[in-house]
């Protein structure tokens, strides 16, 4: 179904181009667009609806049937025209037809690409409804994930249609938060494109006036029936993002490292983890000054002499703090092991975080 903005739209622009007055009306005669005041035709509608006629002339205005395959659903009135009512009223009711059409289309594309992303599609369907859709079926894709803290999914997913709905490409959203984004791609290889079609969304968002803009990607399929892999990994890529990459605009599932596996991980593991590396010891206990330091010193892989010199500090003051933190939790960052473990802990602590602040 067209929106009555739309179709608002479409008749004033061709009463610019025209000349002529235009009213859409459902069957009813219940006004839905109109270019004037065009109230005094309305009663005549149902009758005219209701008539075998395709077209009439109703007080020196022409009347035009517009369908939905074979359902009627339009009726469009053209006035103040003269004797060009007809010609331009016809013409008119043949851009609402094919509108409907092309809308029609869209939907039922953007209806199919929701099923596939969500996999309530058996793989006889998807082959079927993609051909009956014009849906190419072996191309490369790739599945981007458009996330604004401060837009409206309404607005966001009719920007990203604007800016990225073209072609063979589709733009379509199954929650009120993300806005999905299937790119056919040139070469699927080329990690440089997938990373410069990202950064575009990016900067195409924010000319728009767009905050908060956050883009995820997932790796690129060959087949249409794999699209829902590369949401899933760009839906991932997401959620992983919030947590470890908070400072990032661009997120590629590929580049998630250790936060995709601890993503993961089960929570009750999590949670033993964290007591067997910190025992009785709260995380939050590390004061800002021990925390910058200990990630200076990963910053720096464990170099002391550096990690001092960034610090400011003497060497012997950052040896202090390393020997604290190892009596209270056991582990002496400056053995690459025992780093690793803390890094991982720290990581997994940031993750809990995470899940505790949304449990609620």
């Amino acid at each position: 179904m067209i929106s009555n903005q739309i179709l608002q739209s479409t008749i004033d622009g061709l009463k610019s181009i025209t000349k002529a007055d235009f009213a859409v009306t459902d069957t009813e005669g219940r006004d839905v667009a109109s270019t004037a005041d065009l109230k005094r035709f309305y009663s005549a509608v149902p009758d005219f609806a209701n008539s075998p006629a395709e077209s009439q002339e109703v007080q020196g205005s022409q009347f035009f049937k517009v369908f939905d395959e074979s359902t009627l659903e339009y009726v469009l009135i053209c006035t103040g025209a003269g004797d060009e009512n007809y010609l331009i009223g016809k013409m008119a009711a043949f851009q609402l037809q094919n509108m409907l059409v092309a809308y029609k289309e869209r939907y039922d594309k953007d209806n199919f690409m929701k099923n596939l992303l969500l996999d309530n599609l058996l793989l006889v369907d998807i082959y079927s409804r993609s051909k009956k859709l014009h849906i190419q079926n072996e191309v490369p894709r790739i599945a981007y994930i458009v996330d604004a803290s401060e837009a409206s999914e309404q607005n966001l997913l009719e920007l990203a249609r604007t800016h990225f709905g073209n072609g063979q490409d589709f733009v379509t959203a199954i929650d009120e938060v993300n806005v999905i984004v299937i790119k056919e791609l040139q070469d699927p290889g080329n990690q440089k494109e997938i990373l410069s079609i990202a950064e575009r969304m990016v900067t195409e968002f924010e000319k728009d006036g767009v905050s908060g803009i956050r883009i995820s990607f997932g790796t690129p399929i060959r087949e249409v029936k794999e699209i829902s892999r590369s949401y899933k990994e760009a839906k991932m890529a997401l959620d992983v993002g919030k947590i470890f990459f908070e400072e990032k605009k661009i997120i590629p599932y590929g580049e998630l490292g250790i936060g995709r596996l601890i993503y993961q991980l089960p929570q009750p593991l999590c949670r033993m983890f964290i007591k067997e590396v910190f025992g009785e010891h709260d995380p939050e206990e590390f004061d800002e000054e021990t925390l910058t330091t200990i990630m200076k010193f990963f910053e720096n892989s464990l170099n002391v002499s550096e990690t001092s010199r960034q610090l400011f500090i003497h060497r012997n003051t950052l040896v202090y703090r390393l020997d604290k933190l190892q009596k209270m939790t056991g582990l002496d960052l400056r053995v690459f092991e025992d780093a690793i473990t803390f890094r991982i802990a720290l990581m997994v602590v940031r993750y809990m975080k995470y899940v505790d602040r949304f449990e609620f």
